[in-house]
């Protein structure tokens, strides 16, 4: 059964395979989850769809134990074979109206917003929630867009309701507060974990932050 959109909220974090970071997939989610991370999604820009899907799978299974929810970029149909919660579209990927209406019953869609216009557009479209950034500069992904700030972030919170906002970009310890303070229903990292010395520690504090128990 297709989760509320109300479950969208606290730490998002993005596990990606990315060469820089020293832990794959699987494992920086486990890492993330046993920091408390309420939200996984799993971004396999370089791997064959076999490793996708095994990466998927494993994530599902951890993210099922922990009651977190758990997306797959880019792909509704790896969602779909890998039991996963969501799907999350870019810009560049397929529309969430083209998704199938049978899929959007079951996965939880989110959509990647850049700007004001694109916000508004993905308010007509069949999203449960909206991601926008990149609010701080990152180099975490590569963004054609410059970064967007806390009062964007606001702005987009407000016309975006009542769809919940993941704020992302940038986002460390020293700024999710203010994000959150901003409106963010979620706060979506990569670095800030999968490039930590210890993970699960940096999801810890992270998820601290977002919960109102940090700095």
């Amino acid at each position: 059964m297709k989760k509320p959109s109300s479950a969208v909220r606290g730490l998002y974090v993005l596990c990606d395979d990315d060469p820089r970071w020293s832990l794959d997939p699987a494992r920086q989610a486990r890492a993330a989850l046993a920091g408390g991370a309420s939200m996984l999604q799993l971004r396999a820009k370089r791997a064959t769809d076999a490793q996708a899907l095994a990466w998927a799978e494993s994530i599902r299974a951890l993210a099922q134990a922990h009651g977190a929810l758990f997306f797959v970029n880019d792909r509704f149909d790896l969602a779909l074979a890998a039991g996963a919660d969501g799907v999350h579209l870019g810009q560049d990927d397929l529309a969430p109206a083209c998704v199938p209406a049978s899929a959007r019953e079951r996965l939880l869609v989110g959509r990647s917003t850049h700007t004001l216009e694109q916000v508004r557009a993905a308010r007509g479209e069949p999203v449960d929630y909206i991601a926008f950034g990149p609010i701080f500069g990152t180099t975490s992904k590569e963004s054609a867009y410059d970064a967007l700030g806390l009062d964007a972030l606001a702005e987009v919170v407000r016309i975006a309701a009542p769809r919940p906002v993941v704020a992302i970009g940038g986002i460390d310890a020293s700024r999710a507060g203010d994000v959150v303070r901003a409106g963010a229903a979620a706060v979506c990292v990569i670095s800030a974990v999968a490039g930590a010395r210890d993970p699960e520690g940096a999801a810890r504090a992270l998820v601290g932050i977002v919960a109102g128990r940090g700095a």
